[in-house]
C-alpha cells in the first residue's frame, strides 16, 4: 500500500487536496467515494517525500483521545465516532490517517490493528494500550489515561522550551552584537591603535587575530563547530557504544543531568503504571517502557530488570539490582508489590517526579539567566577592554 497525493471534489463542488493510503488508483477512487469525494487526479508520493512528512502534532492526538473517549463512553460505534472525528479535523495529514483507520476497520481489523500501520502517529505504547483496552472492555478508561499522559508530555515539553527560550534569545542577541564588533568596529580601530606606536597587550593581539580570522576566513571559523556537530551525530548513529557512553554522560551533567534523570524516571513510572493498570502483564509492560525512556543506559537497566523478573526474582529486587533507580522508587515498588497496588505506587512516583521536574526546571531557569548574563557580559567587556585599553594608555601618557 502506497501513500497517494489526490485532488478531488466534495459534494459542494469545492476542490479538495490531500493524501491517503491506497493500493492503486482504483482503490484510491473507491476510498474517496466512501469519504463522499470524487477523484480528479492522484499520484503516489516519492519515497523522499514520505520521509519528510507524516508527523501529527501532539495536540491533535490529545484532542483525538478526548473526543473518541467521549464518543465511545456514550455508546457510539467506533466507525461512526471516527467518521465524526474525521469530518471535524482541520489537520490534513491526521484527517488522512483517520480515514485510513476507518477503511481498515471496515475491512475487518480492530482499532489497534489499524493503528499498527501508522507507527509515526501512534507509537508502540499507544497501540499496546488500545489493544489492552479492547481486550478488557475498558477502552474509554484507556483513552482517558492516554489523554492525561499526552497532556503531561506536552506540558513538560512546553516547560523545557520556556527554560531554553530566554538563554537562546540572549545568546543570539549577544552573538550578533559580538559579530558586529569583531567584523565592523574592531577592523576600523585596529589601524588607529597600531599607529599609536604602543606595544599591544596580549588580549588585544588575540582580539585582532580573531577579528582578522572572522573577516577574511569566516568559512573556516564556522567549519570546526559544524564539523564537530556532524561528526558527533554520525558517531552516535553508527556506534552503539559511543551512544551508550553519551547517554551516560548526559545523566551526569552538573545541572541538566539531574533534570534529565528525573524526566526519565517520571516518564518510566507514568508509562509503566498506565500499561500495568490497563491489564498488560508486567514483563510486557517493562518491555514496552524500554522504548519510551529515551536513554540507552536506562534501557539496558530495564532489559536487565526484565531478565531478572523472568528468572523468578521479585519486582523490587530486580529494580534495585540495576543501581539506577533511587530509594524512593524502590520503596514505592516494595509497597506496591506487598499491597498488590503496584500501579497506584507507580502513579505516586510519577506524580512526585513530575512535580520535582517542574520545580527543577524553574530553578534551572533562575540559575541560567544570571550565569548567562555574567558570561556574555564578560565577553563583551573583554572586547571593549582590549580595544579601549591601549587608547586609554596613550591618553594617560599625553596628560603626564
Amino acid at each position: 500500500m502506497a501513500l497517494y497525493n489526490y485532488k478531488a471534489v466534495n459534494p459542494d463542488g469545492r476542490m479538495v487536496l490531500g493524501r491517503i493510503d491506497a493500493i492503486n488508483l482504483v482503490d484510491l477512487e473507491m476510498r474517496l467515494r466512501r469519504m463522499e469525494l470524487d477523484l480528479v487526479s492522484g499520484e503516489p508520493l516519492r519515497r523522499h517525500h514520505l520521509l519528510l512528512g507524516g508527523g501529527v502534532p501532539r495536540r491533535e492526538i490529545i484532542h483525538f483521545c478526548f473526543h473518541l473517549q467521549q464518543l465511545v463512553r456514550a455508546g457510539v460505534p467506533i466507525i461512526e465516532g471516527l467518521t465524526d472525528l474525521r469530518d471535524s479535523l482541520e489537520h490534513p495529514r491526521f484527517r488522512e490517517v483517520i480515514a485510513s483507520l476507518i477503511e481498515s476497520i471496515e475491512g475487518g481489523q480492530t482499532l489497534s490493528q489499524a493503528m499498527e500501520g501508522h507507527r509515526r502517529v501512534f507509537d508502540r505504547v499507544f497501540v499496546s494500550l488500545i489493544r489492552a483496552g479492547e481486550t478488557s472492555g475498558r477502552l474509554p478508561e484507556v483513552l482517558h489515561s492516554l489523554n492525561e499522559s499526552l497532556k503531561w508530555e506536552d506540558e513538560l515539553a512546553s516547560q523545557t522550551k520556556r527554560m531554553l527560550a530566554y538563554p537562546a534569545f540572549v545568546s543570539l542577541i549577544v552573538l550578533a552584537a559580538t559579530l558586529f564588533l569583531m567584523v565592523y568596529m574592531v577592523p576600523q580601530l585596529k589601524l588607529f591603535i597600531r599607529n599609536m606606536g604602543q606595544v599591544l597587550p596580549w588580549q588585544t593581539q588575540i582580539l585582532f587575530f580573531v577579528s582578522d580570522l572572522l573577516v577574511n576566513w569566516w568559512p573556516l571559523a564556522l567549519l570546526p563547530p559544524v564539523a564537530a556537530v556532524l561528526g558527533l551525530r554520525i558517531l552516535l548513529h553508527h556506534n552503539p557504544l559511543a551512544r551508550i557512553r553519551f547517554d551516560g554522560v548526559k545523566l551526569k551533567l552538573p545541572l541538566l543531568g539531574q533534570i534529565l534523570r528525573k524526566i526519565v524516571l517520571a516518564r518510566f513510572a507514568s508509562t509503566f503504571a498506565l500499561l500495568y493498570s490497563s491489564g498488560i502483564p508486567i514483563l510486557e509492560s517493562i518491555r514496552i517502557t524500554q522504548d519510551v525512556v529515551g536513554n540507552l543506559v536506562v534501557r539496558q537497566g530495564l532489559e536487565r530488570v526484565e531478565q531478572l523478573i523472568g528468572e523468578g526474582q521479585n519486582v523490587t529486587a530486580a529494580f534495585q539490582s540495576t543501581g539506577f533507580f533511587p530509594p524512593l522508587v524502590i520503596r514505592m515498588l516494595r509497597v506496591g508489590e506487598n499491597t498488590g497496588a503496584l500501579d497506584e505506587a507507580l502513579l505516586n512516583v510519577s506524580y512526585f517526579y513530575t512535580r520535582d521536574v517542574k520545580e527543577s526546571v524553574q530553578k534551572a531557569q533562575q540559575l541560567i539567566e544570571p550565569m548567562l548574563t555574567v558570561v556574555m557580559g564578560g565577553l563583551l567587556g573583554w572586547i571593549m577592554l582590549s580595544v579601549l585599553g591601549p587608547v586609554y594608555d596613550v591618553i594617560s601618557k599625553i596628560k603626564v
